[in-house]
């Protein structure tokens, strides 16, 4: 099971924009629109502490990190561009109702 938890309103989520957001508990991910898609990765680069929505930038369909230019694919977290190796996670997303929501296990 999981439950829906509201992040904010749709229309702050800007195409070619990083909002950053945070989950219960104080984790925090990055947002991306890409088209009429919303897209979630975690926020912190995994090569350096880096925090996506505050240094990144996007680049076509990667989001890529303002510190040593490391690039994720948002659609799957993967990394694609040296130093980087290990992915972003992503978070399953939803719009409901106008607002972009997160699925979370239930715990």
């Amino acid at each position: 099971m999981s439950r829906l938890v509201t992040l904010c309103p749709a229309d702050d989520v800007w195409e070619g924009a990083i909002r950053g957001a945070e989950l219960p508990g104080g984790h925090k991910i990055a947002l991306y629109r890409l088209g009429e898609e919303v897209f979630a990765t975690d926020d912190t680069c995994t090569h350096e502490a880096a925090s996506l929505s505050e240094d990144g930038s996007i680049i076509a369909d990667r989001v890529e990190c303002g510190w040593h230019n490391c690039q994720f694919e948002i659609r799957t977290g993967a990394a694609c561009q040296s130093p980087c190796s290990e992915a972003l996670k992503t978070w399953p997303l939803r719009v409901v109702e106008g607002h972009v929501c997160v699925e979370l296990p239930d715990s």
